[in-house]
């Protein structure tokens, strides 16, 4: 029985990439054979929306498959997972009652660990090889959780001049996780929408990878309109358009991802 992986997405800082990172990883994964468990924590729906046109992932979010209800209920995730059209990859979907999980998680005894026990059956399964979590852009109760029940971090950083802010902020919520989930380790920093041609770009790189806290990946992905193109038909860029730079750069990226993803 294989050991499953579980790697969560963060960045507390908006348009870093974090849920195109996630979903593209996640499908590159199962495209190489691996089976794939993703679980859409943020209240956007993006995830869900990477693999459902908008009209099944509002009926998810409406509905009682989704993470809102697993959680509020603290219940095994099985039941709660829902296949997608890519061989090997399932999902648990969002929906935006997750505005209200700060609140919800509040008065539950040992808030920080609700999803970990969600996720216990599920992992002693060992039926998936990965667990990839999509985290909203926050540092709150609920990020806690998603750290909580991770095995790594992957944190997506936009290639811009204000890419790096708040990173800072992030690795010492790191540091409190790890208080209450010692094991947990910052796998790498992804690097996203990335122009060579702009000198921000070559000072992001030297300034990531000077960090002590984080590797940076080598592979990193660039500013790519196919991406665009395929959120726009729900789906993820290595399934919409598989020949494109950045379809090409997050296969790799994800192969990197594997190579240092351990346990």
């Amino acid at each position: 029985m294989s050991k499953t992986i579980v790697i969560a997405f963060a960045n507390n800082k908006g348009g870093s990439g974090k849920t195109t990172t996630c979903s593209n990883v996640g499908c590159a994964l199962a495209m190489a054979g691996k089976k794939v468990l993703m679980i859409d924590g943020d209240m956007q729906l993006n995830l869900t929306i990477s693999f459902f046109d908008e009209e099944r992932a509002y009926e998810y979010a409406k509905g009682e498959k989704n993470i809102y209800r697993a959680v509020v209920s603290e219940q095994d995730l099985t039941d709660f997972i829902v296949e997608t059209d890519i061989k090997g990859l399932d999902i648990v979907p969002s929906t935006s009652l997750m505005s209200a999980i700060e609140f919800d998680l509040f008065a539950k005894w040992q808030r920080e660990t609700v999803l970990k026990k969600c996720l216990e059956r599920v992992r002693a399964k060992g039926y998936y090889d990965y667990i990839l979590i999509d985290s909203p852009p926050t540092l709150g109760g609920w990020v806690m959780n998603i750290m909580c029940a991770s095995d790594y971090v992957v944190i997506p950083v936009e290639a811009s001049p204000w890419g790096l802010f708040g990173l800072a902020n992030m690795f010492e919520f790191i540091g409190q996780a790890k208080k209450i989930a010692p094991k947990l380790e910052v796998l790498g920093i992804a690097v996203t929408k990335a122009d060579e041609r702009k000198k921000y770009f070559k000072q992001t790189m030297e300034t990531l990878g000077e960090l002590d806290s984080a590797r940076l990946f080598e592979n990193y992905v660039r500013v790519d309109s196919a991406v665009e193109w395929a959120q726009d038909n729900s789906k993820p860029v290595v399934i919409y358009k598989k020949t494109s730079r950045s379809a090409v750069e997050y296969t790799k990226l994800a192969k990197e991802i594997v190579k240092y993803a351990h346990r």
